[in-house]
């Protein structure tokens, strides 16, 4: 059976890797404007995101330095933003916008360690539980565990 983007077949494997490279830079560059804007959680139009307390067991534990902490919840703010700017369709558009979220945790992973801390069992458990939050928020029946499949820690 042929593969079928829009409306256009798509046959080969080379235009396969082009529409795949084209569809990852445009998530890159979405997020990197995101990333400009700074998004405030009071912003965002969903109430159940906008009234949710992300990483609370994060905070509630010395463990974990609060202005790390904060970083992570910057990055569950904007995933919510992309969400919501997006408007994924359907769940592998949802799992693109939270494995790149979820690959901003990696790169924070490396500051966790200079601090004496690390992303660990009760940090990933918080971490997933909070995608999984998002992700019924707006309305998907997401896998958990899929939502941070990229995850290294």
């Amino acid at each position: 059976m042929q593969e079928v983007v829009g409306s256009t077949p798509i046959s080969s494997t080379k235009e396969k890797s082009v529409y795949e490279f084209h569809r990852r830079f445009f998530y890159y560059l979405s997020s990197l404007y995101f990333n400009q804007m700074n998004i405030k959680q009071e912003e965002l139009k969903n109430n159940q995101i906008r009234s949710y307390s992300f990483l609370e067991e994060m905070y509630a534990d010395p463990y974990f330095p609060d202005f790390l902490v904060d970083k992570g919840k910057a990055i569950l703010i904007e995933l919510c933003a992309q969400i919501e700017q997006q408007q994924p369709k359907d769940l592998d558009a949802l799992y693109e916008l939270s494995h790149a979220a979820t690959d901003k945790f990696n790169e924070l992973q490396e500051e966790f360690d200079e601090n004496d801390s690390e992303i660990e069992t009760a940090a990933r458990d918080c971490i997933g539980m909070d995608f999984d939050f998002i992700a019924r928020s707006y309305g998907f029946d997401a896998d958990m565990e899929e939502l941070i499949g990229t995850r290294d820690w």
